[in-house]
């Protein structure tokens, strides 16, 4: 008997909370439907299909057909469906009870679509954390997917990478299975023939070993150039499956569960933080990712034993590279604690507490927590899709308790971002803000609840370790690549010309009401290019608190402003003064700035307040606007008008509108932030929201005030709490008018 070797493909399909629907529907038709249809075309054939929860729901709306075929597939033994959680959170970024609600609601949806409660659970972006399988264990679950580096962290030979482990925790029994490098890199990138003869290679007489290929469907298809080798003129897949059935005499193909039936484990093991090799470079500041990525492809390269030791970043470490995703994750925690605090109470709070639920799920989907190739947080829809459903969660929380005459937790000291210093919340009906006081006292959360708008969840334009790449071959082009064979990682391109031309950084983060001392010559385009020269020391200076109430906050800074180039810098007191009104579907703000020169010499220059918001204006989005005299324009792109008064800004399509009044007139520049991001398609340009700048040059002699006003009016169109509840109680009439009618029958 030749030697034998078994084979289990566990294709993961997913696509963000909050892509567009016509994305998706173009990825099922590049590389779901076909991969389906290839499946149904050998028969010979048993595999894994995972689905995250946006597709099963995309599914359901758009390809109720396609449960029909995957039922029939899994019925025929040819299909094992995986679960895990069920929107594709990172679980090991969730509170334990939302890692378990997640995990038994897919278990709870792929039981009700195929008849069969899965076994085994993806991990989202393989990230591990060694108290995952207390989760995991006790949701249901019997095994799972990592990757071969979480093998060799546990210090694993390489020779015994082809198999299944067991490990525990608190107890909770799991089996661990590994994606194998080689074969994930060549399928299908690389030659059929060459796949089939690498298993040949790895083959055993006993047959005990099991290959796992464990990666995206979207590469089936969806990723560049990959559709006319999938599918296309070279047909990879089908040629693929062909050879596996051809040469099933010695290469069998398998399920994870039923390799588990038949195979005992390998051992025990205990496996240390981990996720796959490419995210430990991403997860590490830039010039630590370059250099480790230099270092460990060179050992690659070279064959050094010590390449298997080497490991990058750690996956939570995104929420200390990126102020904005810390900012969602300790958002989603104080939200995830508000909708547990709802109990279980059966009856009307039970229905709010289901609403709220999902919508906190959906909040925790990963592509707005991390960035990489697939990253989603550079991803201005996607973003915003995790803070809305996180801003619906909280507000539905909010309301239940006031439902019932309890009084709901609204400003205050608070530390929203969880660095052991406090911020101020400030929370009413209409709106909920976040400032941060030793930061500018910034504005760096202002939701506004009707519209479950994120109007601040602004990306601040930073370096990140691609930037050389882009700036060395700013046209794009391929590079070599020390991967064992081509890969998604080893091509550069770029999806417009001059890109390296558009790359800025920001010299702090882009929160709203910060303010601003800039040389009186400063122009538009300086700022717009972060090339401004900053003369003082209050836009990331730390501020003492004043005064606070539940729509009132007054914070003072002690700073200094430099008199002129050169100069000596002046003394200067600067007060904020914030202030919270109107109701639910009209919030309103002001601030206020008093500035008291507390120096010797004469300030010349021009003071400003800066405000980063969002309205989703990306590509010339006609739904998002700016409106200056009158005139609309489009929300990315930039002006400059001198003594204005009046400016607003908005979305149709959000439904919102937040106009500003600015007293007394004052110079108004506006500008689009946008970063330069990699991703699967290439370098890309992606906006980021708006930057505004009102700003009033000065002449401040020793011991003058100048006190500004901006006055921000939000009107709202819609209230989606008020629509989620109408239309439930439609459908409850809905089913009831059905049950009658059967009844009658």
């Amino acid at each position: 008997m030749p030697p034998r070797i078994a084979l289990a493909l566990a294709i993961h399909n997913h696509q963000p909370v909050g892509n567009f629907g016509w994305v998706i529907g173009q990825v099922y038709e590049q590389a779901y439907q076909p991969m389906l249809e290839a499946i149904e075309r050998h028969p010979g054939l048993s595999l894994s299909l995972h689905y995250s929860g946006p597709l099963l729901d995309w599914f359901r709306r758009e390809q109720p057909g396609f449960f029909e075929r995957l039922r029939a597939l899994v019925a025929s033994g040819r299909v094992e469906l995986l679960g895990g959680g069920y929107y594709e959170p990172v679980l090991a970024s969730l509170p334990e009870s939302d890692r378990i609600g997640q995990l038994v609601r897919m278990a709870d949806e792929l039981e009700a679509i195929a008849g069969i409660r899965p076994r085994g659970a993806w991990l989202a972006e393989r990230v591990w954390e060694p108290d995952l399988p207390l989760a995991l264990a006790r949701a249901g679950y019997a095994w799972t997917i990592l990757d071969d580096a979480h093998f060799r962290a546990a210090a694993i030979p390489e020779a015994n990478l082809w198999g299944a482990y067991v490990t525990e925790d608190q107890g909770q029994l799991l089996t661990v299975f590994g994606t194998e490098q080689g074969l994930r890199y060549r399928i299908p990138f690389g030659q059929v023939e060459d796949v089939i003869a690498y298993l040949r290679e790895h083959a055993t007489e006993d047959g005990t070993r099991i290959g796992i290929m464990g990666d995206d469907g979207e590469k089936f298809g969806a990723w560049p150039t990959t559709w006319d080798q999938c599918w296309g003129s070279q047909r990879w897949v089908d040629r693929f499956f062909d050879a596996l059935e051809a040469n099933r005499d010695w290469l069998t193909t398998v399920s994870p569960s039923s390799w588990l039936a038949r195979e005992p484990p390998i051992g025990r093991i205990y496996v240390p933080t981990s996720s796959y090799a490419e995210m430990g470079e991403w997860a590490l500041p830039p010039d630590e990712s370059r250099e480790f990525s230099r270092i460990l492809h060179a050992a690659i390269k070279a064959g050094s034993p010590e390449a298997r030791y080497l490991r990058g970043g750690f996956w939570r470490n995104f929420q200390v590279r990126y102020r904005e995703i810390n900012d969602l994750h300790k958002q989603m925690l104080r939200t995830s604690a508000k909708v547990a605090a709802l109990g279980s109470d059966p009856g009307e709070k039970a229905l709010i507490r289901r609403r709220a639920i999902d919508h906190l799920y959906q909040g925790q989907s990963n592509d707005g927590y991390w960035h990489g190739l697939f990253g989603g947080v550079y991803i201005a829809h996607v973003r915003l899709a995790t803070a809305e459903h996180l801003i619906a969660a909280e507000d539905l929380a909010d309301n239940a308790v006031r439902a019932e005459g309890g009084r709901v937790d609204g400003g205050g000291l608070v530390d929203l971002d969880l660095d052991g210093i406090a911020e101020v919340r400030l929370a009413a009906p209409g709106q909920v803000l976040g400032i941060k006081l030793d930061s500018g006292a910034g504005i760096g959360g202002w939701d506004i609840r009707a519209v479950r708008h994120a109007l601040a969840c602004v990306m601040r334009r930073r370096p990140e370790a691609y930037h050389r790449t882009l700036i060395e071959a700013p046209d794009g082009g391929p590079f070599a690549t020390v991967l064992p064979v081509a890969s998604i990682h080893g091509a550069v391109r770029s999806k417009e010309t001059g890109l390296a031309d558009r790359i800025h950084y920001d010299s702090h983060e882009r929160r709203s009401g910060l303010v601003r001392f800039l040389p009186v010559d400063t122009s538009p385009d300086a700022f717009a290019a972060a090339n401004e020269t900053e003369l003082g020391d209050f836009v990331d200076g730390a501020f003492e608190l004043v005064e606070l109430a539940d729509d009132r906050l007054v914070v003072r800074r002690d700073g200094s402003v430099r008199a002129a180039a050169g100069g000596e810098r002046q003394a200067l007191r600067l007060e904020k003064r914030l202030t919270i009104g109107g109701d639910r579907r009209s919030p309103t703000l002001a601030l206020d700035i008093v500035v008291e020169h507390r120096g010797n010499e004469p300030i010349d220059g021009r003071m400003g307040i800066e405000w980063s918001l969002i309205f989703l204006g990306g590509g010339a989005n006609p739904a998002a606007y700016h409106e200056v005299r009158g005139e609309r324009s489009a929300h990315d792109g930039s002006g400059a008008e001198a003594a204005l008064t009046e400016v607003a800004a908005g979305n149709d399509a959000v439904g919102i509108r937040l106009e500003t009044t600015i007293d007394p007139a004052a110079d108004t520049w506006w500008a689009p932030i946008e970063t330069v991001s990699n991703s699967d398609g290439g370098f890309e340009r992606i906006y980021q929201g708006s930057g505004q700048l009102f700003s009033w040059p000065i002449h401040l002699q020793p011991g003058e005030q100048r006190t500004v006003r901006l006055e921000q009016r939000i009107s709202t169109t819609r209230d989606h709490a008020a629509e989620e509840v109408a239309a439930a109680q439609a459908a409850a009439q809905v089913a009831a008018a059905q049950v009658a009618g059967a009844q009658a029958d």
